[in-house]
């Protein structure tokens, strides 16, 4: 049987970090794009990092990178600053 362990603080801040910053890769994505209904992000927390996948809607996808990727480098950006304070860094990866 799996036994229920609570979160450490340093666990809940960290989880609520992320939460942040999937809600806010969202938010710009959507802002961005047509298709506001494809906009997902999934998160996947791995041993050495987490990383958010965001995901649009493949005519969205050059509004999402802008030219020479301007747009993905600043959505990028925002994340690593964030969550600075935790052990594990954060990728965003669009897809």
């Amino acid at each position: 049987a799996h036994r229920y362990r609570p979160r450490s603080a340093q666990e809940e801040r960290r989880h609520r970090g992320l939460s942040l910053m999937k809600e806010l890769v969202e938010y710009v994505a959507r802002s961005l794009v047509d298709n506001k209904d494809a906009v997902t992000v999934e998160e996947t927390v791995g041993p050495e990092a987490t990383i958010l996948e965001l995901h649009v809607a493949p005519e969205d996808m050059g509004k999402v990178i802008g030219k020479q990727g301007r747009i993905a480098k600043a959505i990028r950006s925002v994340v690593p600053p964030a969550t600075a304070k935790d052990a594990k860094p954060v990728f965003v990866e669009i897809q």
